[in-house]
């Protein structure tokens, strides 16, 4: 739990602009208990399936049909789970569930994750794609990207490219290729969003560009800024 009393004013009156009706629960969220979650790679196994292979009690997350609470005292702690090393689950924050989750991928797309390590993001997006199309995951910092490879393989994902560019590089080799662009940005917390805001949003094609240059030719353009 947080004393909601020691975030700073300038920080909860953002927060209470950008979330207006939802701000009370966003506030109540912190005086309630962290829970640990995992999230299910239904490319290997259905979440009904898993929930009858495991020791533990799995409690829905509200955002994401395949992810789930588990209790704090699991024991044996899933990640020491045999499961969990053949690849059946992802352990992942409820909250970081959310950036796949709300991006729309279909069989077949052609997708890319610009900030994609340790891989809790590109797991599912691998998943969703269901082996057909091309997911290119992404990080700039190589040590992270090879963290990333090991999670994408123990996931049993085929249709995979990973990169470690910045994203003007990879704009050059691919200009106006992927169908979905997702950027879960490292440290994009409220106090580091640009003026106007844009976290949580979906981006025209001249703010995008900032991100993704040929975006900003294209005024159809969508792409998701977690």
């Amino acid at each position: 739990m947080t004393d909601v009393k020691g975030l700073p004013e300038v920080f909860l009156k953002e927060m209470q602009e950008l979330l207006g009706a939802e701000y009370e629960r966003y506030i109540d969220s912190f005086r309630q208990e962290w829970r640990p979650g995992l999230r299910v790679n239904t490319l290997k196994i259905s979440p009904e399936r898993l929930k009858e292979m495991v020791p533990w009690i799995l409690e829905p997350v509200e955002w994401t049909d395949n992810g789930f609470y588990y209790g704090g005292g699991a024991d044996p702690r899933p990640s020491k789970h045999p499961l969990y090393y053949a690849g059946l689950y992802y352990l992942q924050e409820p909250s970081a569930m959310a950036p796949a989750a709300m991006l729309p991928v279909a069989p077949g797309e052609k997708v890319l994750d610009l900030c994609a390590a340790p891989g809790g993001k590109s797991t599912e997006l691998a998943a969703r794609l269901q082996g057909e199309g091309l997911l290119v995951s992404n990080d700039i910092s190589y040590s992270r990207a090879r963290a990333l490879l090991k999670n994408l393989e123990l996931a049993g994902a085929a249709n995979i490219c990973v990169t470690s560019e910045c994203a003007e590089k990879l704009a050059q080799v691919w200009p106006g290729f992927f169908d979905k662009i997702l950027v879960d940005a490292p440290c994009s917390g409220g106090r580091n969003v640009p003026a106007g805001g844009v976290h949580g949003k979906e981006l025209d094609g001249e703010r995008a560009g900032i991100l993704w240059p040929p975006a900003a030719a294209d005024p159809g353009f969508g792409c998701k800024y977690a």
